[in-house]
């Protein structure tokens, strides 16, 4: 298990690396691909796929409205499309539920509507960050804040940790192994930003910025993470997927990936860019 666990892992770190590096095209489809397969695994979770194998009515209108997402992030370009399809996803759900009415429940519209709004939409914003100016490095700050943070939470809550961080949601985690993702998540941000960033970005000094960014989008990961915990306690199962060996679905590897996206892209746009 642990060495199925580690290839899955060297593999998606290579796949991250071209992907991120090439941005562009490349990255869109594999973002659109892996919102999809999130996208089905929530549906799943929630108990909102079709029977009998075949999609229902929600999985179309929730494809059909990530792929136009998509579409209009890639090609437009305009920020103001993206929150009309987002719009348009919602109104099309109403329309789906007013019109099959009694056969769904609002929850069920609402929940729907929710699973492309989560993973999907947050998902993307990995790409908004790789197309800012800079952002072939910025756009790294969401996997420090992460991954590295994932990391050094474990390392520490086995070393150190005492004290509970949620007992009932996830009984391993604790306050010392979370204080220590953050710390952890900042000295990596403080290193890239002084000895990769500033070099390549002349007249800039931002390693501060970057030591900000990490430590706010480490404290949001973890939260990314025991958030997709919840969902899947209170719909009792193990993991989203199958889709990664080791890991599980999309959602469980990508958990607090998904909830730093926004928060880098963000915080880039206030901190560096404006």
């Amino acid at each position: 298990m642990f060495m199925t666990r580690l290839f899955s892992s060297i593999v998606l770190v290579i796949l991250a690396l071209t992907t991120v590096l090439a941005g562009g095209y490349l990255l869109a489809a594999v973002l659109l691909f892996l919102a999809l397969v999130a996208y089905g695994e929530l549906m799943k979770a929630c108990s909102l796929k079709g029977g009998n194998g075949k999609p229902g009515g929600m999985e179309v209108i929730g494809c059909g409205g990530i792929i136009a997402y998509y579409f209009l992030m890639v090609f437009v370009r305009d920020p103001h499309y993206l929150f009309l399809a987002l719009i348009t996803i919602l109104v099309a759900f109403m329309f789906f539920y007013v019109f099959t009415f009694p056969k769904y429940r609002a929850e069920q519209i609402m929940c729907a509507f929710f699973c492309v709004a989560y993973a999907p939409v947050m998902l993307s914003f990995i790409y908004l960050v790789r197309e800012l100016p800079y952002g072939i490095y910025t756009v790294w700050m969401i996997f420090i804040s992460s991954w590295i943070c994932d990391t050094c939470a474990y390392g520490v809550g086995i070393l150190f940790g005492k004290h509970k961080l949620v007992p009932i949601l996830s009984p391993k985690k604790s306050i010392e192994g979370a204080i220590g993702g953050v710390a952890g998540s900042a000295l990596v941000g403080a290193a890239y930003a002084y000895f990769i960033v500033e070099p390549a970005v002349s007249g800039q000094k931002i390693t501060w910025i970057f030591v900000l960014i990490s430590a706010v989008g480490a404290v949001i990961s973890q939260v990314g993470d025991l958030a997709a915990s919840a969902i899947k306690r209170n719909h009792e199962i193990k993991d989203y997927g199958k889709l990664i060996p080791g890991h599980g679905g999309v959602m469980d590897r990508f958990d607090s990936v998904i909830f730093t996206a926004p928060m880098i892209y963000f915080l880039a746009l206030l901190l560096i860019h404006g």
